[in-house]
């Protein structure tokens, strides 16, 4: 069958970053081979992606980089690999390309492909309401559609004449509305009574070798003044979770620490407070109802830069408080990030059970919201694409 996508079996071109893009990616094949069995994928996708029956021409976590400085220092390598994919899928015609994430990679594959006549789509807006504005110029060129996972996106691009498209959130559907707690407790190996830490220092590498050191150091200052408290650190690879053990190493011995491969939406159904890096583990976070403290931490001259040009827009970069609307979870950035500032956060959510409350109704109305059977809207979405 031809690829062209005017057959039965289109012919559908994926590119994802990093693990939150390899799950979304997951759900959107699912759900578009409910609507059109005979649909064919290929593309760079994650081992969820893979499995799902997504040809591979690279690898996802080839683009798991974050920031300016690190873009630069892997800079030939990504384009070398841009070069070859416009190459392989202008060959091919694919009958649509669905950018997953990654906008830095993305949007200059779309644009060449989009030139080419093929139909694009990028599934999750890049923060460019946040930050660097002047962006959604470049966006209109590279995409015939955006798909938004947060409520308030569309109407900023809507302002700026770009289609755009609220599709809710896949993790939304994929939590429970009321997380339980007791079962997650007892699949780890916890009693009912225990006080326990979730530990998330994040999926990338470059985000753990960052964050491991004032983490540990967290968890070192809570137990010096909260005895018996309970630590679990879920990693998401064989890499960051090496790292992050050869900086606990040292402080190990006198921590109650349980570092584990996976399992992270158990660890955070389980956890009484979660220290999570800012990124999609602050929305699992939100999902699950747990109160949290949010750290971020970018290459210094990344850090510099974003500062020093005045490129960010909000006041706040943790996705609960920016889909709450307000702080609800305290944020810490760049050199704020310590582990007395940090531990300090953690103990005043153990010892004000009372806010609570408040924070799990906010969080309750942003499940409901985010709640829209998201990988089905995103697959008619991109199907509307497809020529018929």
């Amino acid at each position: 069958m031809s690829g062209t996508g005017h057959s039965a079996e289109p012919l559908i071109a994926l590119v994802a970053g990093e693990a939150s893009g390899d799950n979304l990616g997951a759900a959107l094949i699912a759900a578009i081979r409910e609507r059109l069995p005979g649909a064919r994928f290929v593309g760079v996708p994650g081992p969820r992606m893979r499995e799902a029956g997504c040809e591979a021409l690279a690898a996802s976590d080839e683009l798991a980089i974050m920031g300016f400085a690190e873009i630069l220092r892997h800079l030939p390598r990504l384009l070398r690999l841009r070069r070859r994919l416009i190459k392989e899928l202008s060959a091919r015609r694919p009958a649509v390309f669905v950018g997953i994430d990654a906008p830095e990679f993305n949007l200059g594959l779309a644009r060449r492909l989009k030139r080419a006549g093929v139909p694009t789509v990028q599934y999750v807006s890049p923060q460019v309401w946040a930050w660097r504005q002047g962006r959604v110029r470049g966006i209109a060129e590279s995409c015939d559609r955006i798909l938004c996972l947060l409520p308030f996106e569309p109407e900023f691009y809507a302002q700026h004449g770009v289609a755009a498209r609220f599709v809710g959130h896949p993790l939304a559907d994929q939590f429970p509305l009321q997380a339980d707690r007791r079962a997650a407790r007892a699949a780890l190996g916890y009693a009912e009574s225990d006080e326990i830490v979730a530990l998330l220092p994040g999926s990338r590498m470059g985000e753990v070798s960052r964050l491991a050191m004032p983490f540990v150091g967290t968890a070192q200052w809570l137990a010096a003044r909260r005895p018996g408290v309970k630590f679990v650190v879920p990693l998401t690879s064989a890499a960051t979770r090496t790292h992050f053990e050869s900086v606990l190493a040292p402080a190990s011995a006198a921590l109650a620490i349980k570092v584990q491969d996976g399992q992270s939406r158990l660890a955070l159904a389980a956890a009484d407070v979660v220290l999570t890096a800012s990124g999609t583990a602050t929305l699992e976070t939100l999902l699950s109802q747990r109160p949290m403290v949010v750290a971020y931490q970018l290459a210094p001259l990344t850090a510099f830069l974003l500062r020093r040009l005045g490129l960010v827009k909000v006041k706040h970069f943790a996705q609960p408080n920016l889909l709450v609307g307000r702080e609800v979870v305290p944020e810490f950035f760049q050199e704020a990030v310590t582990a007395e500032a940090l531990g300090a956060a953690v103990l005043r959510w153990l010892e004000e059970p009372a806010a609570l409350e408040s924070l799990q109704r906010d969080f309750a109305s942003v499940h409901q919201q985010l709640r829209q059977g998201g990988a089905g809207l995103a697959a008619d979405a991109v199907l509307e694409l497809v020529p018929r």
